[in-house]
Formats: structure tokens, sequence, C-alpha cells
């Protein structure tokens, strides 16, 4: 006797409601292979009671977050740092989704910021069903193309507002973190106090300031 007819099964609305998720996450859950199911002969999903029972949902009991994110470089950017939350939850707001905000003081190229590193781990344990974004760039400046990829294998979805380049605020931006970058490989090289590597830096910015005038 085939398991289906042996065993007391339940339909995809029973199944969610016992485990105290949605119908989109129980499907999610079946088709990563977390729970399995059964087709009847009409294509109904059918799951069984035994299997539910045994499940661990913790943490995914819980429903997934929106994650808003934002970010800039420095304390004297606070400003853009607020407007672009204030965008970011007003499109929450819009689209009825509940949300977490998570935000960074810190270049695009540090890779440790605090709330990258949480923003990834929660990525990475399956608890972030959206990630809303100003710009690509808010979240690396280089590298973002991965965390994205990220997200499409954890089925996050992507939501950036704005898909083309910051202005002044990019421009200013990268400015920083090109001189960051010399900064840090030039001390490696001569000495964070030597003249030669002061004037490289010097000579950088100098280089920087005059393209952009």
């Amino acid at each position: 006797m085939d398991r289906i007819q042996s065993e007391m099964t339940v339909s995809i609305g029973e199944a969610a409601e016992k485990l105290g998720v949605s119908v989109k996450t129980i499907r999610r859950w079946s088709d990563a292979g977390r729970l399995g199911c059964e087709r009847t002969p009409s294509g109904h999903r059918r799951y069984y009671i035994s299997d539910i029972l045994r499940l661990s949902v913790k943490p995914e009991r819980e429903e997934r977050k929106t994650i808003v994110y934002g970010r800039v470089s420095s304390h004297d950017q606070k400003e853009d740092l607020v407007r672009q939350i204030e965008v970011l939850s007003q499109l929450c707001v819009a689209k009825g989704w509940g949300y977490e905000v998570i935000q960074d003081l810190g270049s695009g190229l540090n890779y440790k910021k605090k709330g990258l590193k949480k923003l990834l781990k929660l990525i990475l344990t399956n608890q972030v069903e959206r990630l809303v974004l100003t710009h690509k760039d808010r979240l690396l400046r280089f590298g973002s193309e991965l965390v994205f990829a990220m997200c499409d294998e954890f089925q996050t979805e992507v939501v950036i507002i704005n898909k083309t380049k910051e202005d002044s605020t990019f421009e200013a931006e990268l400015v920083r973190d090109m001189i960051e970058l010399v900064t840090v490989f030039s001390a490696r090289l001569y000495g964070s106090r030597s003249r030669k590597n002061q004037k490289l830096v010097d000579n950088m910015v100098k280089s920087v300031q005059e393209s952009l005038t």
C-alpha cells in the first residue's frame, strides 16, 4: 500500500496552519526538500502529519523578513542616510511589507561593517524575504553582485529603487574610496608615517580634485 494511502495527510493550507507559517513558505520548503509531500492524482500537494510533527521549524517558524538597508561613508552624510531610510520605509509601507532597518556608516569598500555582517547572516540563515536598497552601491562599492547571487540562492528578492548611478553623492563617495585604497596600499609599501607615503596620498587627492573641477 502506498504511503499516501496508509498515513494521514493534510492539505498545504492545513500544513501551513499547523506549522504557523504561510502557504508560500510551505511550498518553498517542499521545493527545497525540507518538507516531503506527495501529489494526488489531481495534482494537489498532500503533507504527512508525521513529517509535520517531526519538523523542527525554529527559526524558520517565523515569517521571513523584509530588510531595508542604507549606508553612507561618513558622519557628514548622516542626512543622506536619514533620507535613504525614509524613502525605503515609504516604499515598504506602500507595499504593505513589514520591515526591519539595517544601516551602516562606513566605506563601500569595507566588508566588515556591523550592519552588512548582520544582513549577510540573516540571508544565509534563510530569514530574508526581500532586500530593499535605494541604489546598488549602497550595499558595496564592489562585490554587490556576489551578494545578489547569494540572495538568488536563498530566494531573497532584491528591490533596488534607483538602478542608475548617483550623481554628486556617488562621485564624492567614489573619491573617498579611491583615496582610501591608495592610502592603504601606499602605507603597506612605504610605511604609514613615511614622507613618500604622504606625498603619494597628497598627489592622489590633488589629482582627483582636479579631475572633478
